[in-house]
């Protein structure tokens, strides 16, 4: 049994896609993972399974909430390891001068393609910093996510990729729940 973590776009934001989480759960064990949890409201979910891609745990995941309950949800896949990669190369992390409050990870399901950072880079407003890989983006917002116009959708259209974001603290509980050994280091 190998452990995943998964995460869902756009559930339970604003009355939007509304799926409670212990039915969620119940879902996921339905599929046939074990040690299922959910970590807060908006499809935070994290599980065991045999060994297999996550392409295809995002798909069967996806069809089955689909089925489940009527509407198209992405969902991202992580490995332990991936999700520990994408937080250790976290530029803005070791800097004294960032809140970690105002840290988050838009998490990319491909590679993007050619796209134009200087338009993405001209969207940052007074503070903000962004720093972009091939599986995340990240982002500082000193005024709050609620205000930044680096918003998921945003970098959606301009990196013509899923994506799904998660403020700093989600993201490393997220490992720190998936692999206490390796999360506890935060």
């Amino acid at each position: 049994m190998k452990t995943y973590i998964s995460i869902l776009r756009g559930i339970n934001v604003s009355g939007n896609k509304p799926i409670k989480m212990d039915t969620l759960r119940e879902m996921y064990q339905d599929l046939g993972f074990r040690d299922v949890k959910t970590y807060v409201q908006s499809g935070n979910v994290i599980f065991s399974s045999e060994e297999m891609a996550p392409a295809i745990l995002e798909q069967n995941i996806s069809r089955q909430i689909e089925t489940d309950f009527g509407f198209e949800v992405p969902v991202l896949v992580l490995t332990v390891d991936k999700l520990s990669e994408i937080i250790a190369s976290n530029p803005f992390v070791d800097d004294q001068d960032k809140e970690p409050s105002f840290l988050h990870v838009t998490f990319l399901a491909a590679p993007p393609a050619a796209y134009d950072q200087m338009t993405i880079e001209n969207k940052k407003q007074n503070g903000e910093k962004i720093s972009f890989s091939n599986t995340a983006v990240y982002l500082y917002c000193p005024n709050g996510y609620g205000r930044t116009k680096l918003t998921n959708n945003f970098l959606e259209a301009r990196l013509k990729v899923k994506a799904t974001t998660r403020n700093w603290k989600t993201t490393t509980e997220l490992l720190r729940l998936a692999s206490p050994s390796i999360g506890d280091s935060f």
